[in-house]
């Protein structure tokens, strides 16, 4: 990914891009369920989206399913789209909190297209028109992480880029400051460079084992520290959105590929070994498993400086945040896209190096929180990890927007970072965090024309989702799965 977007972005006269990789060294490769962001950077480096997601075997998603969470039985989607609109200019959900109170309400979900589309098995893309009941939803990709780590890398070279493998066994350091001055190759070949982007993965070759920048652990606030991980036979239709089911030690992803399904068992080492870890996903597939499980071992947290001296870490070097909201592909992707917004000259002035700092250290934050706020918000007292959520103590910035949410409902909104109000709201709501009140503005309107302007948006709903092809049929006229490696091709940003 840094590969194909500095070489899609940056002028050839300016750069020379050495991608070093060894094919003797494998890739996590699970990384499979993504966010909408994805089709912003996807767009911005030219690249062709019914071609990309053919080649990766690739189906849409709306959202994610999230099983059992706050009680056993409970299931709610967190879906890329807002609950209704404003009425008289306010929130949508304070009119429905209001009527829920009185126990008079239908369920939220109702008033959400890509969950009623989610739901049915239904997609279509968004209409363009804002005016449209069809524009108020996004949508994302699960795709094969592997066949698009090699689409990127055609299109990478095809762009100029010098691919170099083999395995990096030194690095050379420039005596007077520290700076990384060139990479040592098993064969004794050196690569010197100006900038260094580390993917070295957990390990940090560049930013920890070299420059020892330091590691600020979540572990506390995160505890799953493994994951195991296994592809299944395809069962059923293909539903346009992902699953996370809390289990007794962790959760349990499926991702539906149009060849295969994903699933995997992210759980705490404290509370369960890794064969019972592995016993347990293998026993819950859908279908017949198509390889042995593979094993991933992590800790929650950040680099203290994701940028320092002239090396740049970009994903698990960087940090790593579970994949429990399909974020670890976009923490990639702002990691690489802000360097670029940034990146001046070589000269590197301290003061853009420590704007970046703080910028990707801030989307790191703030997903934390979202992600804590699953684990904590829980009802749950049937096993050790959800007893620990439950009373642990939270950060005082997610403490902070759950008392204010629980108050009257009202939500603090970022103006920079990853989640906005509609994404908090799923998880409140769909955790059982309900507010003792609503927004008192709300009595202010007609009871009756409020609960018209509600019937007609979910009326507008159920109809556009009638009027819906199934996500199977969508896949097969879209963008049906290549059994052949074309070169990619690129579109206009």
């Amino acid at each position: 990914m840094s590969a194909a977007a500095l070489a899609a972005t940056l002028s050839p006269a300016l750069r020379h891009i050495c991608l070093v990789e060894s094919e003797q060294i494998g890739t996590v490769g699970v990384g499979e369920s993504t966010i909408p962001h994805i089709r912003y950077f996807n767009r911005r480096i030219g690249l062709d989206e019914r071609e990309l997601m053919a080649q990766t075997q690739a189906t849409f998603k709306l959202g994610i399913e999230f099983v059992d969470w706050a009680r056993i039985g409970d299931s709610y989607i967190h879906a890329f789209g807002a609950f209704g609109t404003r009425i008289g200019g306010v929130a949508f959900h304070q009119h429905w909190l209001k009527r829920a109170l009185q126990g008079r309400a239908l369920p939220l979900d109702f008033y959400s297209l890509p969950i009623r589309m989610a739901r049915a098995n239904k997609f279509a893309l968004p209409a363009d028109d804002p005016a449209s009941v069809l524009s108020a939803y996004g949508y994302a990709f699960q795709f094969d992480a592997a066949h698009y780590a090699k689409y990127l890398r055609r299109f990478s070279e095809r762009l100029g880029v010098e691919r170099i493998e083999g395995k990096v066994v030194g690095v050379r350091q420039r005596a007077e400051d520290g700076w990384i001055e060139s990479l040592v190759m098993e064969n004794g070949a050196t690569i010197e460079g100006d900038l260094f982007i580390d993917c070295s993965g957990f390990r940090g070759l560049l930013i920890e084992q070299t420059l020892k920048t330091g590691y600020e652990e979540w572990t506390h606030w995160l505890p799953c520290d493994r994951a195991v991980a296994v592809p299944s036979e395809k069962v059923g239709p293909i539903t346009p959105y992902t699953r996370a089911t809390a289990r007794e030690a962790g959760w349990q992803w499926r991702i539906p590929l149009q060849h295969r399904t994903g699933n995997g068992y992210v759980y705490s080492s404290q509370f369960l070994s890794d064969d019972e870890a592995a016993e347990r996903l293998l026993s819950r597939l859908d279908g017949r498993p198509l390889a042995e499980p593979r094993f991933l071992r992590f800790v929650a947290g950040r680099r203290r400086r994701a940028w320092n001296k002239n090396c740049v870490a970009i994903g698990l070097s960087s940090g790593f945040l579970e994949p429990l909201e399909s974020t670890s592909i976009y923490l990639i992707q702002i990691g690489i896209t802000t360097l670029i917004d940034y990146l001046t000259d070589c000269t590197f002035d301290p003061r853009v190096v420590e704007a970046y700092n703080r910028w990707i250290a801030m989307e790191y934050d703030r997903v934390r929180d979202f992600l804590i706020l699953h684990y904590h918000a829980t009802e749950r007292c049937d096993a050790p990890i959800w007893e620990y959520c439950r009373h642990m103590a939270i950060p005082d910035t997610l403490a902070h927007r759950l008392e204010l949410f629980r108050h009257r409902g009202r939500h603090i909104t970022y103006k920079d970072g990853l989640f906005l109000e509609p994404s908090w709201l799923c998880v409140y709501f769909g955790q059982r965090v309900i507010p003792r009140a609503y927004d008192p503005l709300v009595d202010s309107f007609d009871d009756d024309e409020v609960d018209q302007r509600m019937e007609a948006v979910r009326r507008q709903i159920e109809h556009a989702v009638a009027r819906m092809p199934t996500h199977d049929e969508f896949l097969r006229a879209y963008c049906p799965a290549s059994t052949t490696e074309e070169q990619p091709r690129s579109v206009v940003p």
